[in-house]
C-alpha cells in the first residue's frame, strides 16, 4: 500500500467497509453504553404528549452548534428573533444557521418519504445550506490547511473519482450487513469527510447526514439531539482522530470518539428535555392558578415551541381575536412569565426561563 502523502490528492482512499477488526472489546462496550443512552432519549421523546413540540428549537440549536464549528457565530437571541419576527435580519451568520436548519428539516422529510441516503440527497442538502446550485467538486487544487497554512489533507480529486467514492459510500450506508448501526455511522462520517465532495459545506452536510442516519436506522424516531455540541467541545480531538484513521488506520480511536459523542449528547439531550418538560408543567400550573382566564394547554404549547412568540401565533392557533390574545400576552408579561421586546414594528415575547435552559452549556 502506498504511504499516505497529505499533499497529494487521496485518490486511493480505501472503500468501505475497512479490512480490519472494528468490533474490539472497547468498541463493543462503548456501543452498548451509547445504544442504551439513545434508547432512553428515544423513549422519553416517544412518550411526550406532543413529540414534535420542541423540534424547531432542537434543530435550531443543532444548526447553531454545527455552524459554530465552521466559525459561523451568532447568538440564540438573533436566531430565534429572526425566525419569529417579520423584520428581516441581515446578519449573514444568522442566515446561514437558519439555512442549515432548513436543510436538516428538508433532509428529514426526504428520509420520511424515501428511507435512503443517496449522493443526490447530499447535493440537495449542501445546496440548501449554501443557498446555491453547487454540485460535486470539479476544480482541482482543493487542500485542507491548518491555522498555520500547512496542508494537512488533500481529498480525492476529479469528479469521476469523487462520484465513484460516493457511490461506494451510498451502497455501504444503505446495504444490509452485520455491522452495528452506531459503528457504521462512525465509518460513514469518516468516509464522507475524507471524500470531501463539495467546495464548501462538507462539515455541515456530514453532520446533517448523522441525524438522518439515526432516523433511517430507527435509533431516534425524532432526531432531537445536538451532536455538533460535542464536536465543538472536543474539536481538536475530532480532527486529530479523523487524521489518525487516514494516516495510521486507527479506526478504534475514531469509533470510540463517535460513540462517546452519541452517548454524551443523548444523556445531555435527555437532561435538557426533562428540564424543559418540567418547566412547561410548572408554568402551566402557575398560569392556570394566576391567570385562569388566559390558560389553555394550546397557549402553553405555543410558549414552548420557540423561546420567542408573538400575537400572530396565538391568532393562527385560533386562541381569540387580535385584541384578546394581545391582552393575554400582556397579562402573561405582567405576571412575569414573559418579557416583551420591540423588533421593528412588532412586539415579540420571550419565554426567558426556557431560553435560560437552552443557554446552559
Amino acid at each position: 500500500m502506498t504511504k499516505f502523502n497529505r499533499k497529494i490528492p487521496y485518490n486511493s482512499l480505501p472503500i468501505l467497509p475497512p479490512r480490519t477488526n472494528l468490533e474490539t472489546t472497547k468498541v463493543l462496550r462503548k456501543t452498548i453504553d451509547a445504544s442504551r443512552a439513545l434508547a432512553k432519549l428515544n423513549g422519553m421523546l416517544t412518550n411526550l404528549p406532543n413529540p414534535t413540540l420542541f423540534l424547531d428549537t432542537i434543530h435550531l440549536q443543532e444548526a447553531k452548534a454545527s455552524s459554530e464549528i465552521e466559525n459561523i457565530i451568532t447568538t440564540n437571541d438573533d436566531i430565534y428573533r429572526s425566525l419569529v419576527a417579520d423584520k428581516k435580519f441581515d446578519n449573514p451568520a444568522t442566515k446561514e444557521v437558519i439555512s442549515y436548519k432548513e436543510a436538516l428539516w428538508n433532509g428529514l422529510q426526504q428520509i420520511e418519504t424515501r428511507p435512503f441516503i443517496s449522493t443526490n440527497l447530499c447535493v440537495e442538502i449542501v445546496q440548501s445550506i449554501k443557498k446555491n446550485t453547487a454540485g460535486i467538486r470539479t476544480t482541482p487544487g482543493t487542500a485542507l490547511k491548518n491555522t498555520n497554512g500547512e496542508t494537512i489533507y488533500t481529498p480525492p480529486s476529479g469528479e469521476a473519482i469523487i462520484r465513484e467514492k460516493l457511490h461506494n459510500l451510498e451502497t455501504f450506508i444503505n446495504g444490509d450487513d452485520a455491522i452495528d448501526p452506531l459503528i457504521k455511522m462512525a465509518l460513514m462520517h469518516y468516509q464522507f469527510e475524507a471524500i470531501h465532495p463539495f467546495s464548501d459545506g462538507n462539515g455541515r452536510t456530514g453532520r446533517i447526514l448523522l441525524l438522518l442516519y439515526l432516523k433511517l436506522e430507527k435509533l431516534l424516531d425524532t432526531p432531537a439531539i445536538y451532536l455538533s455540541e460535542y464536536i465543538i467541545k472536543n474539536k481538536t480531538d475530532y480532527y486529530t482522530k479523523l487524521r489518525k484513521v487516514t494516516e495510521n488506520n486507527d479506526w478504534e480511536g475514531w469509533i470510540l470518539y463517535m460513540l462517546e459523542m452519541v452517548e454524551y449528547t443523548a444523556n445531555k439531550g435527555l437532561e435538557r428535555l426533562k428540564n424543559v418538560t418540567s418547566l412547561m408543567d410548572q408554568m402551566a400550573t402557575e398560569i392556570k392558578e394566576t391567570l385562569p382566564k388566559v390558560y389553555t394547554k394550546e397557549l402553553v404549547e405555543i410558549l414552548f415551541r420557540l423561546p420567542y412568540t408573538k400575537r400572530q401565533f396565538l391568532i393562527d392557533a385560533k386562541l381569540g381575536t387580535p385584541k384578546t390574545v394581545g391582552n393575554y400576552l400582556m397579562e402573561l408579561e405582567k405576571s412575569g412569565f414573559l418579557i416583551s421586546e420591540k423588533v421593528g414594528k412588532e412586539k415579540l415575547y420571550l419565554n426567558h426561563k426556557l431560553m435560560a435552559i437552552l443557554e446552559i452549556p
